[in-house]
């Protein structure tokens, strides 16, 4: 500022008003420099934090582990060590708004139980922080709305924690289907599903969001709508079971079948469990079939169709860094998120009609 005389800077400061001060579009502000990587909070550190996202983090490019959450003391010094975490960016349940005076994190992953999203999520948002969601979104549709509606008046951006979408194979054969490059899609079934023989998770806890739908039931949506390339119209029918009503109880689902219709008479079969090691994706089209096996590996995914292999290899957690450097590219360069909130919602419709129609027995409309 040495050029400017003082007269000249009062007068200017005079003219613009005690808002200058701290405008960044005041007469005498500098300009400050984009930031080339964006600090990252996650919030939980259960194992998907601790075992996926925090590692997938020591490998990306555009984001770092900047925060973490948690409340329990005993992880956030453990962290604090491994990670070489400030104290200033821990926190806990109780101190989380006060995320908002830190500039270190510019994006707060929720990794939480399905029943906590929304909360965590909005108050992110009104943190004045880019929110990621790990999915599911939430519990209904209807907190998938408020989560969304939050992010946006805030002008925050909000992206769901669906890695495949930024996933090589899954694009692949997308594309295929999408350019019709086998014809129409005729037909399609899925399954997603292993084995959990946990008792006291917040899987088998319906409270928390418990349940087979909202986990891997997600996995068997997302491979229908992206492996026709279409929404669907309607549940036809659905039906839910247990075998071990002493973990998945009051009628809780450990394991989910469902028919839905798609525009054009396709048909998607799709079953997921919590009793069973099932990953496999076949789209029937006019021209041969797309064959993937697995098709939502954290390890990886593959397939084949007659147009060749499907089998673009990567390590873990090479997925978790790829979709959090895609989606920090989206927010250093304020462009849409892949995968936005509307995308998780429109999941989270499909699931709450999924257990309609088992509940009832009857088809329901989407």
């Amino acid at each position: 500022m040495s050029h400017l005389s003082r007269r000249t800077v009062i007068k200017s400061l005079t003219l613009a008003g005690a808002g200058a001060l701290f405008s960044p579009q005041s007469l005498w502000a500098y300009p400050f420099k984009k930031k080339e990587r964006l600090g990252v909070a996650l919030v939980g550190l259960g194992y998907y934090s601790t075992d996926l996202l925090a590692p997938a983090l020591q490998q990306t490019k555009h984001c770092y582990l900047a925060g973490i959450v948690t409340g329990t003391p005993a992880k956030a010094e453990t962290w604090k060590k491994k990670y070489n975490i400030p104290d200033k960016n821990i926190y806990n349940y109780q101190n989380f708004l006060d995320i908002a005076n830190n500039d270190d994190i510019d994006v707060v992953y929720v990794v939480l139980p399905p029943s906590m999203h929304e909360e965590y999520v909005i108050k992110a948002a009104n943190a004045g922080k880019h929110v990621w969601c790990e999915k599911p979104m939430a519990v209904t549709e209807a907190e998938c709305s408020r989560m969304i509606k939050a992010c946006n008046s805030n002008k925050r951006k909000l992206a769901i924690g669906y890695r495949l979408q930024h996933e090589p194979n899954t694009k692949a054969y997308m594309r295929i289907v999408n350019q019709k490059l086998l014809g129409k899609v005729q037909k399609l079934e899925d399954a997603a599903g292993y084995v959990d023989n946990r008792t006291d998770h917040w899987k088998q806890k319906r409270e928390m969001g418990g349940g087979v739908m909202l986990d891997m039931g997600v996995y068997a949506i997302q491979g229908a709508r992206l492996g026709t390339g279409m929404e669907p119209l309607s549940v036809v029918s659905a039906k839910t079971s247990t075998t071990r009503p002493h973990i998945y109880k009051d009628g809780l689902a450990e394991t989910a079948i469902a028919t839905l219709e798609f525009p054009g008479g396709v048909f998607a079969n799709i079953k997921t469990s919590f009793g069973e090691n099932v990953n496999f994706l076949n789209i029937h089209c006019a021209k041969g079939n797309i064959e993937m096996e697995p098709y939502s590996a954290y390890a990886g995914v593959k397939g084949k169709s007659p147009l060749g292999e499907i089998n673009t290899p990567y390590q873990v957690p090479w997925q978790q860094a790829n979709q959090m450097d895609d989606d920090a590219l989206s927010i250093l360069n304020n462009k849409p998120m892949l995968v936005p909130g509307e995308e998780g919602l429109r999941d989270i419709r499909i699931v709450e009609a999924i257990l309609k129609a088992a509940d009832t027995g009857k088809s329901v409309k989407l």
